[in-house]
């Protein structure tokens, strides 16, 4: 192991369930061998701000079924400078903070990556967000205790949508990526989902309202994916065109917004975090650096940086089929 002696670790961006797991791992495996840890508050910009708190194993206590995360995050547009950068590496090399595990989604990562080309820093990232839209990986951390809560929400949508023969537009959070609506409307029966990953190739709404017309439904749930291109996409915009286009049909819309972040991880979330931060670890003590930690086939990889933010992850086409199949 090149000379570790102490790590800093750090959530970044939106919250997910599941970092508090992922804290616990990488701070007890970090014990176990021997390495000190010092906790980072509120992202990169309490390592700009020199806000360090020195964990123990009994830091992370009573920690692996709490949502949100025990660091706090933040996002810091003074991180993106060169001089926000320089403010936060002079306070690592002070606290004595010879490596990272940061905890975070795209935007995290793309940070982490240029930090340690800057300043030839060994970082370690973990996949935290509920988009699970990073490349290299095929779950990320979040991910699953959000869909859980998506398909909660929605069985309970239905109720009213059949009471009243109306078509509710549910949108999910997701970024640019159509995940979470592709299988929450799987996982909850739901008649369809618009996701941009299908949007240049049909009119996804007239495909819709087509299929519902064959089978004579006139109550529906369809999910939606938060993401716009050109102004076109989200819950509203499909709901007004119904109103203008289908005005035979009921439409309203439901955001569930920030309530898909909270709560406690599930039980998959919970050991794909503690698997990640061991395995965060791990890579350190085996030299590796300016890796990402994923998972592939339920094995651990370790997957550069680079290659995780800036490549796309595709959707499996074949679950547009079976939801287009089994919504009949």
């Amino acid at each position: 192991m090149a000379d570790i002696n102490t790590i800093g670790v750090l959530t970044s961006g939106g919250d997910s369930p599941g970092m508090n797991a992922a804290i616990r791992a990488v701070t007890r495996t970090a014990r176990f061998n021997n390495i000190n840890v010092i906790g980072v508050m509120r992202g990169y910009q309490g390592l700009i701000e020199g806000e360090f708190v020195k964990f123990t194993s009994s830091s992370v206590s009573n920690t692996i079924q709490r949502g949100g995360t025990i660091l706090k995050t933040a996002r810091s547009s003074e991180f993106m400078t060169d001089e926000g950068r320089r403010k936060a590496y002079e306070n690592m090399k002070q606290a004595g903070i010879d490596a990272l595990v940061v905890i975070g989604g795209n935007g995290s990562l793309t940070g982490a990556q240029l930090f340690a080309r800057e300043y030839d820093i060994p970082i370690i990232g973990l996949p935290g967000t509920i988009d699970n839209d990073l490349y290299g990986t095929d779950y990320t951390i979040g991910y699953d205790s959000a869909l859980n809560t998506i398909v909660e929400c929605v069985d309970k949508i239905r109720d009213t949508a059949n009471s009243h023969d109306r078509i509710f537009f549910i949108e999910v959070m997701g970024r640019d990526a159509g995940f979470l609506a592709q299988n929450s409307a799987i996982a909850s029966g739901a008649e369809a989902a618009i996701i941009p990953e299908s949007s240049t190739a049909v009119d996804q709404l007239a495909e819709f309202i087509e299929r519902g017309k064959r089978k004579s439904k006139n109550s529906a749930i369809v999910l939606v994916s938060e993401a716009q291109k050109n102004g076109v996409g989200g819950a509203f915009y499909y709901a007004d065109r119904v109103k203008k286009e289908y005005p035979q049909f009921d439409a309203r819309v439901t955001i569930l917004g920030h309530l898909q972040r909270g709560g406690m991880p599930s039980a998959y979330d919970r050991i794909l975090a503690s698997r990640m931060g061991y395995a965060a670890i791990e890579a350190l003590l085996e030299g590796q650096r300016n890796i990402m930690v994923g998972i592939k086939n339920d094995e651990i990889v370790y997957v550069p940086i680079q290659r995780a933010v800036k490549l796309d992850k595709p959707i499996n086409p074949e679950l547009i089929s079976v939801l287009n199949v089994l919504s009949m």
